[in-house]
């Protein structure tokens, strides 16, 4: 018996992949199809897969030509699979070329031309454009555009700002003035907010009121009576309105917040995360340019979703210490919170006028888990125990610094409906909170 295998992702199948796997199919007695995992896919740089695993799995059985099929995980796993089913035919399509060459040692490689005309991304791109406006002052807004093109059927439509000095020449070629912010909604699906969050609310508001999406730099609102008439309105329009953390969507910071939760450090007793920079401004500076973010709200958010997705936002109390740049100014060099939960304990430091180590640890009663900085773009962490022998290091890739998976999660839901649910609303109301609380000096010692 000739033994036949092939390897594909099978986003929405159509029929230029039945007419290859046909024609693998022929090639041979028994077809193995290999399904690329959804995680595999990523580390390969493919951002747009549309169906889950399951689903494409459940397509490739259903054309009835495959005898067998396997899930493709890791780099290498060809070899382990031409061996391991004793495969005497290796099949791709035409594309790939040269590509797999190397797979001659073990089988005969064909490369089989593929039907012209016929392609998933461009049914992606085809079916699920998103035209996304852009809005505010910093350097993120070319970090957005750059990983925008990472995402089928994305387009940057323009950019609303007041400072374009620190935008690339790409984007100085889409700059609008804030004056025309409803022209900007107008040629947009959704828009991206990055604008002072004193702004916010007023720039949020505009959007969902023309029936625009939101996905706002964290925090969406500086009070939670502004977050609630937001989050009101966006029902009303039935529009989507997401914080955007791209700490939340790292692959490493997500798989560390499931190792924890699932009891590999035993009982969380306390979570510590830093996150500093110097911005490299004079104070008086800073407090000239209304547009720049004070540190709480900076780098505020990112600290405080490690501590509100392992510990809950049901703590007992808080106590906020913040060094001013002033005494009527709300410009924070450095600030830090420190939070008390029943069983345990947590702290963020934030600043933009001190540097400090900036890692994340994560202590427990077996062990703990400790995050090297900088934490919050972070592709690796380990768990270590009293007994070295039985540390684990665990290694991921980061592309875009999480931005890049980021939007493509947001068009997703725009394009389904479904809210996301990486942070979700809960935890954005419990960042407003302490933000409000810092503005209102709250449980707040001035130092």
């Amino acid at each position: 018996m000739k033994k036949v295998i092939t390897y594909g992702t099978y986003d929405l199948l159509h029929y230029g992949h039945i007419r290859l796997l046909e024609r693998a199919k022929a090639l041979g007695d028994y077809l193995i199809v290999g399904v690329t995992a959804d995680s595999f896919d990523q580390q390969r740089g493919k951002l747009n897969v549309e169906q889950s695993l399951m689903e494409r799995i459940e397509a490739v059985r259903a054309t009835g030509l495959a005898d067998e099929i396997i899930v493709e995980e890791y780099e290498g796993q060809k070899i382990d699979d031409i061996r391991r089913y004793g495969v005497d035919i290796f099949t791709v399509g035409s594309d790939w070329r040269g590509k797999f060459d190397y797979l001659k040692e073990y089988c005969e490689v064909v490369y089989l031309d593929r039907t012209e005309g016929i392609s998933s991304t461009e049914l992606r791109s085809e079916q699920h454009a998103l035209r996304l406006g852009l809005i505010g002052e910093s350097p993120i807004l070319n970090k957005i555009e750059r990983e925008s093109h990472f995402v089928n059927g994305m387009q940057i439509s323009g950019v609303c700002t007041e400072d374009a000095t620190m935008l690339s020449e790409t984007l100085h070629q889409l700059v609008m003035p804030m004056s025309q912010l409803s022209e900007l909604i107008e040629k947009s699906d959704a828009v991206y907010v990055i604008s002072n969050p004193r702004r916010h609310f007023e720039h949020i508001k505009q959007i969902l009121s023309q029936g625009r999406h939101v996905l706002c730099e964290s925090p969406i609102a500086i009070a939670p009576e502004q977050l609630s008439e937001l989050r009101a309105l966006a029902k009303a329009k039935g529009c989507l309105l997401v914080d955007s953390l791209k700490t939340a969507y790292s692959m490493a910071y997500s798989r560390l917040v499931l190792l924890a939760k699932s009891g590999a450090i035993g009982d969380i007793v306390s979570v510590d995360a830093t996150c500093t920079s110097l911005a490299g401004f004079e104070a008086t500076e800073k407090k000239k340019a209304a547009h720049l973010w004070n540190s709480i709200c900076a780098w505020g958010p990112t600290a405080m979703l490690p501590i509100f997705q392992l510990l809950g936002i049901d703590y007992c109390s808080k106590t906020i210490a913040t060094h001013l740049l002033g005494d009527d100014s709300d410009f924070d060099a450095f600030t830090k919170v420190t939070f008390t939960y029943p069983h345990a304990v947590a702290s963020l430091k934030v600043g933009q006028g001190v540097k400090s180590e900036g890692s994340l640890v994560v202590s427990g009663t077996k062990g703990y888990i400790y995050v090297p900085a900088p934490w919050w773009k972070t592709d690796y962490f380990e768990i270590r125990y009293e007994n070295p022998a039985n540390n684990r290091r665990y290694f991921y890739q980061l592309d875009g610094e999480g931005l890049r998976y980021e939007l493509l999660s947001f068009m997703k839901a725009v394009q389904s409906g479904r809210p996301m649910g990486y942070v979700d609303e809960p935890t954005s109301d419990a960042i407003v909170a302490v933000i409000s609380d810092f503005y209102h000096k709250k449980n707040t010692v001035i130092i």
